[in-house]
């Protein structure tokens, strides 16, 4: 028997904002613990909660740019439950009324244009953080209760982890470019919760879902679908039935375990927010929020394919992200060769950045150094293969990529009258060569190349010295 996956997935983003959902407490991560706290975010009984227009703005702007339809009427729900990281309890949210219905996302998975639903939108507030590690026992860090999120809910239609990485991925670049969040998996920005079930190929009917939360890195993601889609199957095959659980994902030993069993919408027993009003916006404002979304991945990619003649590859790679897509635009702006510019961001560049455990926005060096880079090679005064070893003094050493250059004396001899000389002398110590040549062997001109490259020390300009070698032999046999 055959199976199919289906996962359908809430993603949870933080919001780019200065100040929390319902206070003016500090969003800014890595602080001290329980210092950005006040009566408002620990549910102090007596206080009043109140929204941050931000918070809307920025839900919209991500509703628009993910094709959702945007409520002119919505509402805040209480979602209660009982968890140590909760002070109030319950935790403040949208239930039957959420900000934003019924999106879509293209994604591309071998070739194929795949469309996956987006159910809803919703905003809420952060909970805090259990701190395990201690040796006084598990801690509480409630600075990111009420840090503003949204939650998008996917339909179930992603067919396995790769399917489910790639529209994770779409998400977040498409977040970055919004500005609606920074998606730093590594702070918690964004996390994503998986729903997995399997069912025999070609019925309609969905099988028995588990849920595992809080993965916070697209490696997880994919491992933890492959291996509880697996868990599944096994389970099915021996005629065990699902249970319909919520699953802790342990990624150092790439496991799920049983956490408790789902909760379902009556569990929670929502009822609207008494302390806050309705939430009402009106057609002219979502049409502005339109009219102000910036360029969008897919727009990018397109546009970088027609005004830069880049392949299709090239594009989707520099655009899948803000930062690299940014660096992109500022480099070509100064040096006016964009397929140069993209094999530098795609190959060497993150080859660097990985050893160096770096990124894009921590980049030691400006657009303008790889633009004089790039000058450098395409006016003949460094070879390829000396650029790469600028390129790493660019991630240790200071100045420019020119003085880097003058500074190791790596510039290629551009003298033509020396070179000549050079070469003269190379061709009259190996009359063997010359021989090779005029007997229809083209493959000497190779060996007399590597002779002018080891006596110049690899400075000799390639396409110069093979001029004046092919001169120099063609005089040498007539």
């Amino acid at each position: 028997m055959e199976y199919e996956i289906v996962v359908g997935m809430e993603i949870h983003a933080e919001l780019l904002t200065n100040t929390k959902i319902f206070c003016s407490c500090p969003t800014k991560f890595g602080d001290p613990e329980n210092t950005h706290t006040c009566p408002i975010c620990l549910g102090m009984p007596g206080v009043l909660p109140v929204l941050n227009r931000d918070v809307v703005r920025y839900a919209v702007r991500a509703g628009l740019a993910l094709n959702c339809k945007i409520a002119n009427f919505s509402k805040m729900d209480r979602k209660n439950y009982f968890y140590p990281d909760l002070p109030k309890a319950y935790q403040t949210s949208q239930f039957d009324r959420p900000l934003c219905l019924g999106g879509t996302v293209d994604i591309n998975v071998n070739g194929q244009t795949k469309p996956i639903g987006i159910t809803r939108i919703h905003i809420e507030e952060d909970a805090g953080k259990l701190l395990h590690e201690s040796t006084d026992g598990t801690l509480v860090d409630v600075n990111r209760c009420g840090v503003p999120l949204i939650e998008i809910v996917s339909e179930p239609d992603i067919r396995g982890p790769e399917e489910a990485r790639i529209f994770a991925e779409k998400i977040r670049n498409t977040l970055e470019y919004t500005g609606v969040s920074d998606c730093k998996m590594e702070e918690g920005s964004i996390r994503f919760d998986v729903n997995v079930s399997v069912r025999e190929k070609g019925t309609e009917k969905l099988g028995t879902r588990t849920e595992m939360k809080n993965l916070n890195s697209f490696r997880a993601l994919e491992r933890a679908i492959k291996y509880e889609s697996k868990r599944q199957i096994i389970e099915l095959k021996k005629g065990h039935p699902i249970i319909q659980e919520t699953r802790k994902w342990d990624d150092v030993k790439g496991i799920s375990s049983a956490m408790r069993s789902k909760e379902d919408a009556q569990d929670y027993r929502y009822f609207p927010e008494p302390d806050l009003v309705p939430i009402t916006i009106t057609d002219e404002e979502i049409k502005k929020a339109k009219s102000e979304l910036p360029e969008l991945p897919e727009a990018k990619k397109a546009r970088y394919m027609a005004e830069y003649d880049l392949p299709e590859y090239d594009a989707d790679l520099i655009t899948s992200s803000k930062e690299m897509a940014q660096f992109f635009e500022e480099t070509v702006k100064i040096s006016n060769h964009p397929k140069q510019i993209a094999n530098w961001l795609m190959v060497d560049i993150p080859a660097h950045l990985k050893e160096k455990e770096l990124s894009i926005s921590t980049i030691p060096f400006v657009p303008s150094d790889l633009a004089e880079l790039i000058d450098l090679i395409q006016n003949g005064m460094i070879s390829g293969k000396i650029a790469k070893f600028v390129m790493e003094k660019m991630f240790t050493e200071d100045g420019s990529p020119k003085e880097i250059v003058e500074r190791n004396n790596w510039a290629q001899m551009q003298d033509e009258g020396e070179l000549q000389t050079i070469i003269e002398k190379i061709v009259e110590d190996n009359p063997k060569s010359v021989s090779d040549i005029s007997s229809g062997n083209k493959k000497a001109y190779g060996f007399l190349t590597g002779q002018v490259m080891k006596a110049t020390k690899g400075k000799a300009n390639p396409q110069l010295a093979n001029k004046i070698i092919r001169e120099v032999v063609a005089k040498k046999i007539n």
